[in-house]
């Protein structure tokens, strides 16, 4: 045995999961944030705090050659559909639906990065990865169906007031933002050769903060910044930089020892670690066709992974 090889590798594999398991606790805890904050502000401070933290990243190392014009349009759609529609999609829908259900949806991104690539980038698709296809299709036509036992459980009042509780809408603005994260893994192959997974976060990082503004600087304008709590300012830190900075370095510096079709299978991680969230820290129910709908959703982001080439990051 080389243990000297296994080591790091072994690390690697921790970083990779700490990265996919943070995803899916922000996606969760992004929940109580929304209570507190609009989306557009949320979104808007989000892509400010990340935007600051990333800002030695900015500069241009001296090995790197100035972008061509295809890199920067590249970069301009990467942070559309990955930051800006993404965050809009994703925070709308889990205030409408649960951390759970948002969990199970998320799970089907490696199966949609599959069918993206497949259209997009021409790669070919094998049985196992159309089997992956299947069951997240089957996990979410479950979670539909699981809505039924979950209708015993209503909001409160004042959740009610705060944002509408519409399971099918919040669920299908969480598959949107699926969509969009597909689309931001699809295109980030067309960018990384071009420049470094550091520059690509920070740029694509600004990006958002500028497609935000004009709504987070609308919504600013009257919002009572005095009646959020100590507690809400910091989760919203936690928030921003695990979404901009922490998932993103964990995922890169995990890749240098993993081929990143072995790396893909950490994404199970996500699903876990949202459904975690919400049912342990938010109080979130469980019931018997949900953690069926959980199981086959998981066994699709094993299938999808597994096999396949797989590499996608977050943000």
């Amino acid at each position: 045995m080389h243990s000297n090889n296994v080591r790091p590798r072994l690390f690697s594999y921790a970083l990779l999961a700490m990265s996919m398991a943070l995803v899916g606790s922000y996606v969760a805890l992004s929940k109580p944030l929304v209570l507190v904050l609009p989306v557009f502000l949320l979104a808007w401070l989000r892509f400010g705090i990340g935007g600051l933290a990333t800002l030695h990243w900015l500069k241009r190392p001296a090995d790197e050659l100035p972008m061509s014009p295809a890199t920067r349009k590249y970069l301009f759609l990467e942070s559309f559909f990955g930051n800006f529609l993404f965050s809009i999609c994703m925070l709308f829908g889990v205030s409408m639906t649960t951390a759970v259900s948002a969990g199970v949806i998320m799970a089907a991104i490696p199966a949609v990065v599959a069918l993206m690539s497949w259209v997009f980038l021409k790669e070919k698709i094998n049985t196992r990865t159309w089997a992956a296809v299947v069951c997240s299709a089957l996990g979410i036509g479950l979670l539909a169906l699981s809505k039924n036992e979950l209708h015993a459980h209503t909001p409160s009042a004042p959740e009610a007031n705060s944002t509408l509780h519409n399971p099918l809408l919040g669920n299908a603005l969480v598959f949107a933002a699926v969509l969009c994260e597909a689309a931001y893994a699809v295109i980030a192959k067309k960018l990384t050769g071009a420049l470094s997974p550091r520059r690509i976060t920070a740029l694509i990082n600004l990006w958002g903060f500028a497609l935000m503004t004009p709504f987070g600087l609308y919504m600013a304008w009257s919002f009572n910044f005095a009646a959020v709590s100590p507690g809400s300012w910091l989760l919203l830190v936690f928030y921003a930089l695990a979404a901009s900075v922490w998932t993103v370095w964990l995922w890169m510096s995990g890749l240098k020892n993993v081929p990143a079709s072995r790396a893909g299978v950490f994404t199970v991680m996500l699903p876990i670690s949202a459904a975690v969230v919400g049912v342990v820290v938010l109080g979130e129910p469980l019931g018997g066709l949900q953690l069926l709908a959980f199981g086959i959703a998981l066994l699709s982001v094993v299938l999808a992974t597994l096999p396949g080439k797989d590499s996608t990051g977050s943000h």
